[in-house]
């Protein structure tokens, strides 16, 4: 296929929480809004179909083959736009879930293109403990989508702190995407200067969907995240920062930009390290 020279993408940030069809509310209206904005791809935050607040609920999962996922069908075809949604899907057994990218194209049905690899086991200062490998299968392995010629290398999350997994990525993708729920204290330390990075070291497009504020489960708890969408330039520039509420915010990707950058510094012809 041949590639644009311009790729207009929404970044969707969310406040999700564990109501699933009023997260799926809040996303028709997105797309609705990206598509009016005159986006070809919407990109959307992990957990944006389910937010796990209550601790010991069941994690509600999302079928690619049910009716909610026909309805997200549907509005791709209406509006011949690319759809991206992190959620839990079902896994390869009953027991644990996968945390999973779906892939909405007009014409097509749902598919699940990539699997969080790296899962967030972790207790941090400041917010409650998180233990994903108890309720999640990993992932195995980098996953490229091609969507009207650009191509993305796929991440969700915890997964932007390893750099090997972008390293796979480095010289055959045009933009990364992490779509995230970062925690606060994270966020704040970490979340800008590791994307610019990712950024600059593989010299693409950095688009980094997020879900920000306060959540607040039906059972009354309530758990925030950092927020700041961004989208980020192959030269490390902040293109987007979204650091209010839940909306959309639009970007266009250049091709010119992308041979800019690879033309002033030609890392894909001094790279001297393979991956072991």
């Amino acid at each position: 296929m041949t590639s644009s020279k311009i790729l207009k993408v929404a970044l969707a940030q969310m406040t999700s929480a564990d109501q699933i069809q009023e997260n799926l509310r809040s996303i028709h209206s997105m797309v609705e809004d990206a598509a009016a904005q005159g986006a070809r791809v919407v990109l959307f935050p992990e957990n944006s179909v389910f937010m796990r607040l209550q601790p010991g609920a069941r994690l509600q999962l999302f079928d690619p083959a049910g009716e909610d996922s026909a309805q997200i069908a549907a509005l791709a075809e209406k509006h011949q736009i690319h759809i991206l949604l992190t959620t839990p899907t079902p896994g390869k057994d009953d027991q644990k879930a996968v945390n999973s990218t779906v892939h909405w194209a007009p014409g097509r049905s749902a598919r699940v293109v990539y699997s969080k690899i790296h899962l967030f086991d972790v207790e941090v200062d400041g917010a409650p403990p998180v233990r994903e490998s108890d309720h999640f299968w990993s992932g195995e392995k980098p996953e490229v989508l091609e969507i009207e010629g650009w191509r993305f290398g796929l991440s969700i999350c915890y997964d932007l702190r390893f750099a090997e997994l972008y390293t796979a990525y480095q010289g055959c993708v045009d933009a990364i995407l992490v779509p995230s729920a970062f925690l606060v204290p994270t966020g704040e330390a970490h979340w800008h200067v590791l994307l610019r990075a990712r950024a600059i070291e593989s010299q693409c497009y950095v688009l980094a969907p997020a879900q920000a504020g306060e959540h607040h489960s039906s059972g009354g708890v309530v758990r925030k995240t950092y927020g700041h969408s961004l989208a980020v330039d192959p030269w490390g520039r902040v293109l987007i920062d979204h650091d209010q509420g839940p909306g959309i915010r639009v970007v266009d990707l250049e091709r010119e930009k992308l041979l800019w950058v690879h033309k002033q510094i030609p890392m894909h012809a001094h790279r001297r390290l393979k991956s072991v």
